[in-house]
Parts: structure tokens; sequence; C-alpha cells
């Protein structure tokens, strides 16, 4: 059968209509798919606020990250053989011991069994502390550098870092505090001594900072010694701060079980 000039016409008319509907339908799904990916996964969550799947996923903060939170800037070092934690107004490094919790989450205790970190299964830190003892929520703010301290120091670093302890304790007591090793330094028990020094100062400075000056008052001089178990005792004047080299940096006592010891 022919077809007629102005039939052909019309048929070529009605296929290129039916082309550009079937491509406005398709483009339309298309749309509507990616809508429906930016939707919240349910009610719920939009309710709540939750993220959906994808955004859940997101990247993961790097091993040593920095974060910021209403009480301040500090770096946490998972990269370490023991999670470390240090505020940026501060020269301690705090040894963490994880702890599962519910939901997932993960909670990293100081020396003392206290709540210091918590990250939750979908990544968000809080930040526990006197000032914030429910807890704050912390931002990623950055890669960091390693917080742990070097395998080794000289003896004349080790000496520089416990005259400078020295100094800090002496100022916040308003008067000469000095500073001693029980044992003979080694160099697999340097990085140690030096640690134990620093705390002990930062105990010093934190008691100042409270006005507890009857329990600065007690003490005379530093002894740092050597232990099985890390640990802090008061004994006619001197403060005797046991460190363990076997347990690494977590060897030694927190300023926080250091103050708790000043002020029995």
């Amino acid at each position: 059968m022919r077809l007629r000039k102005a039939e052909f016409g019309d048929l070529g008319a009605r296929a290129a209509l039916t082309i550009a509907t079937l491509t406005l339908m398709m483009g339309a799904l298309a749309a509507g798919s990616a809508t429906a990916q930016q939707l919240p996964h349910s009610l719920k969550d939009a309710l709540l606020g939750r993220k959906g799947p994808a955004e859940a996923r997101r990247a993961a903060p790097p091993p040593v990250a920095r974060y910021v939170s209403e009480t301040g800037a500090f770096v946490f070092d998972q990269a370490a053989p023991q999670p470390l934690l240090k505020f940026s107004n501060s020269a301690e490094v705090w040894v963490l011991s994880p702890q599962p919790a519910s939901r997932g989450d993960v909670i990293y205790r100081n020396d003392l069994g206290e709540p210091v970190l918590r990250v939750t299964k979908l990544g968000g830190v809080i930040l526990f502390t006197d000032d914030a003892p429910m807890g704050a929520a912390a931002a990623f703010s950055g890669r960091a550098s390693s917080i742990q301290p070097p395998s080794v120091l000289s003896i004349g670093a080790l000496f520089q870092r416990l005259a400078l302890a020295a100094d800090r304790a002496s100022r916040a007591a308003q008067r000469q505090i000095g500073f001693f090793t029980v044992q003979d330094a080694r160099p697999e028990t340097s990085v140690l001594i030096a640690d134990s020094a620093t705390v002990a100062a930062e105990a010093f400075e934190r008691a100042a900072r409270r006005g507890d000056r009857s329990s600065l008052a007690k003490i005379a001089r530093v002894l740092l010694a050597e232990g099985a178990k890390p640990g802090a005792q008061m004994k006619d004047g001197s403060l005797i701060i046991t460190y363990a080299p076997d347990d690494g940096l977590a060897g030694r006592p927190s300023s926080k079980r250091i103050i708790k010891v000043m002020n029995r």
C-alpha cells in the first residue's frame, strides 16, 4: 500500500511527539529518583534530624586528629599503641582506655575510670571535662601530628625536663620544690621519668589554680621512683610518684590521680 505524502508527514510528526514524550518521562523519573535519594530515610529521621544512609557513610577522621569543643581544642591520637589525648593548653598527655558502650559507642576513660571521650557509632565525639561533666560535642577540625613521645631521651634532655617541672611546681607552690630520681635513669626509663615529672608539675599548677594551698603546703619535694605499678603517695613531706616501665606511657599516674593523693 502506498502512503500519500501528507500521510507520511503525519506519521513522522506523531513519532517525533512520542519520542519527545518518552524523553520527558525518563527525565522526570530520573529527577524523582534523585529527589528521593535526597529525602530523609523516613518521617522519623526527618523529625529527629537523623542522617540518611549516604550521609552516615561519610569518611572517618584520620587516626590522629584535632577537635574543637566549647571547652577547648585537643588532639586525639588513635595511632599510638594506647589511645592518647592532649589539650592544646596543657603539656600533659592523657592515656585512655577504650570501653564498649551502648548503641555501638566507645567510651575512653582515664586512669581513675572517669569518662574523657565518647565516640559514637556514626563518628560523633563527646568530650567530658570538669567544666562540662555532662559532656560537650567536639567537632573535627583537621589532621594533627602524633603526640606519642619519643622512645628515649638523652641525659641532657631528661635533666632539662626535670628542671622545667621543678620550676613549674615551685612557681605554683610559691616556694622551692625539688624533683629527684630515686633510681638512676636508664635509656628505657628516661621518657617515663620525664613524663612523670611533667604530670606532677601539672598537678601542682591545677591545685594552685583551684586555690588549694593547703595540699601544696604539705609537699617539700617530689621523688620519682621505679616500681611494679604506677601510683602516687605522700610520705614525710615527699610526694612520691611511682612509674612502671613495663606499662609504657600508661606506667605513670595522671595529674588527676596525683591531685587526689595530694588532697587526702
